[in-house]
């Protein structure tokens, strides 16, 4: 019998759920005790072992909710605007020289290598009053005179994009290198114009990567937490700092476990519902 032919071990399909149980489901459940154990009260430790549901009481309020639909609505706009801007560039990538790919696909990745403290340093300079844009736009004679940008919700979707643009660009690259470019260059001799060929053909083309980007950059901008308190206002916070401001600084673990939980749960119901969306347009 051929090595092919072989038969695959029962065991060698066992590492995925070993791997899955060890990375997600065992954090998650310690995460969910803790969300239902009692917070010391003395002083001398964050929690006992117990189980009661004042932590999700609290989850479940305006202020908590408030800051959930904040999160959200930042993290679904960010990963809207950063495919959006991602698509085109990566059609316009797939056109050029392979050594032109190479060289820019290099760079994307140095960009990856960047920390998201940099990163948010660097953004809030760039938009600061001293120094960047502020700056010309006053030589321009744009503005009278230099003004700050940050700490706005414009400076913190800037970074927000920057640090996930590079995530949409490989993740939308290998689909849209493999289009065939008959398909366009047929629409360009029907007569339709640049953009309605790439409305009309490219992008219905791509609709499953372009939703696997969405997905993608919506959980990674979901939980950051450094952007947001760099180059946002408190308003602009999103539940991820909330939750490490009650794991650290007010030594609350249970509510910041319960606020962990609902936003884990959050993520992934949305997540499944753009899958669903995604399938039943494909049956259709």
């Amino acid at each position: 019998m051929s090595g092919r032919d072989a038969a695959t071990p029962t065991w060698l399909g066992l590492i995925p759920g070993v791997v899955l149980a060890a990375l997600f489901l065992v954090p998650f459940g310690i995460m969910l005790a803790v969300s239902v154990a009692l917070r010391d009260p003395s002083g001398s430790g964050f929690y006992t072992w117990g189980f009661e549901l004042q932590s999700y009481a609290r989850v479940f309020t305006f202020f908590v909710g408030r800051i959930l639909f904040v999160s959200m609505t930042i993290a679904a706009g960010a990963a809207v605007i950063s495919v959006a801007l991602a698509l085109p560039f990566t059609v316009i990538l797939a056109q050029m020289s392979r050594r032109a790919q190479t060289v820019i696909l290099v760079i994307l990745l140095s960009v990856l290598s960047l920390s998201e403290v940099i990163i948010g340093f660097s953004v809030s300079t760039l938009l600061s009053q001293t120094a960047g844009v502020g700056n010309l736009l006053a030589l321009l004679r744009i503005t009278e005179q230099p003004r700050a940008y940050t700490p706005s919700l414009f400076a913190l979707m800037t970074g927000l994009c920057y640090l996930t643009f590079p995530y949409s660009v490989l993740v939308l690259y290998p689909p849209v290198a493999r289009l065939d470019p008959e398909l366009v260059e047929a629409s360009r001799t029907m007569g339709a114009s640049p953009l309605r060929t790439f409305f009309g053909v490219t992008v219905p083309l791509l609709r499953a990567p372009i939703l696997g980007a969405l997905i993608l950059v919506f959980v990674f901008a979901l939980g950051s937490y450094l952007l947001p308190q760099v180059l946002g206002r408190p308003e602009h916070w999103t539940l991820s700092v909330h939750i490490t401001d009650q794991a650290v600084y007010q030594s609350n673990l249970p509510f910041a476990a319960a606020m962990a939980v609902v936003l884990l749960l959050a993520a992934l119901a949305l997540v499944g519902l753009a899958l669903l969306v995604a399938r039943e347009r494909r049956a259709a």
